[in-house]
């Protein structure tokens, strides 16, 4: 009797672990299709199509990630599905043909903070604990130092969607406390790979010097470098910069005309001037038009 009872204990332990392979496998299997998926979706020109298919592609990843949790590459596609769908269609509202979003900053922060708990996961898995990311600067500093190039793309995206919820909830002084956190991060990416999704690193860099005052640590000079070394390395084909340097640079510092300009040349560019990355330039033309009819309320 003991004998059959261990033979079936042994068969159901084997079935739930095939159980829980086989998803895995099924999951794995299905990675070539996201990663299609992800290029098809930059490809994107219609931002109609684009807002109401994020929202499936986030359900659908997540559903994957029940499956299998310890998926990085998933994680990381979902903490860009969240920052993108965020930035583009939520934190300054969008409306066309089948979707109407008003500027929802609150939702916008929230979804922010789900792309950062997605990017922490996997920082988590390079070696960074909780215990770093919620403890002093000068050992947070300690461990991004042990970080390699492995971890460029988790510490992109968790100082990116981390930095955007601070700064949707400014009201709380907690969370102003952790900026300097997702500095260091950056630095990090920085150091490793500025190259990194399009510069992304400087792009941040240029909005964090560009966006206060010198007195509050605000840095004009340092901001336009890095500005000047994203648009050079996406050879003046990547409308955000332009479009992140007039809204937190040149506003700040008062430079109408620089704004203007930059806001114009978005507006003109060329619905081709990017192919591969068609839909964050569409999303800088849009929101281009926007910061437009805000100017006599700055300048």
């Amino acid at each position: 009797m003991k004998k059959y009872l261990k033979i079936g204990l042994i068969i159901i332990t084997l079935s739930q672990l095939g159980a829980c392979s086989m998803a895995q496998l099924t999951v794995k299997a299905s990675m070539p299709l996201i990663d299609g998926g992800v290029t098809a979706m930059n490809e994107q020109s219609d931002l109609g199509i684009a807002a109401l298919a994020i929202p499936a592609n986030i359900s659908l990843i997540e559903g994957m990630l029940v499956n299998d949790p310890d998926n990085n590459k998933l994680r990381l596609y979902a903490a860009q599905a969240y920052y993108g769908y965020a930035f583009g269609f939520i934190e300054d509202g969008f409306i066309a043909d089948g979707f109407n979003a008003q500027a929802n900053p609150i939702r916008a922060a929230k979804l922010y903070e789900k792309g950062y708990h997605h990017a922490k996961q996997v920082l988590l898995s390079e070696g960074l604990t909780e215990q770093d990311l919620n403890g002093d600067l000068e050992s947070l500093q300690q461990s991004i130092n042990q970080l390699d190039n492995n971890a460029v793309a988790a510490l992109f995206w968790a100082a990116s969607c981390w930095a955007k919820s601070i700064d949707l909830n400014r009201d709380k002084a907690h969370n102003l406390a952790q900026l300097p956190k997702t500095v260091m991060l950056m630095q990090r990416v920085l150091e490793l790979d500025e190259h990194y999704y399009m510069s992304g690193a400087h792009i941040f860099f240029g909005v964090y010097y560009g966006s206060k005052s010198p007195m509050l640590g605000g840095n004009y000079k340092l901001s336009e470098q890095h500005f000047s070394l994203a648009n050079k390395a996406n050879q003046d084909k990547l409308l955000v910069s332009k479009l992140l340097q007039a809204q937190y640079l040149e506003r700040q510092r008062f430079n109408q005309q620089g704004f203007q300009d930059l806001l114009k040349q978005i507006i003109q560019a060329s619905e081709t001037l990017y192919p591969e990355q068609a839909l964050i330039n569409q999303i800088a033309k849009y929101k281009a038009s926007l910061l437009l009819k805000k100017e006599e309320l700055w300048f």
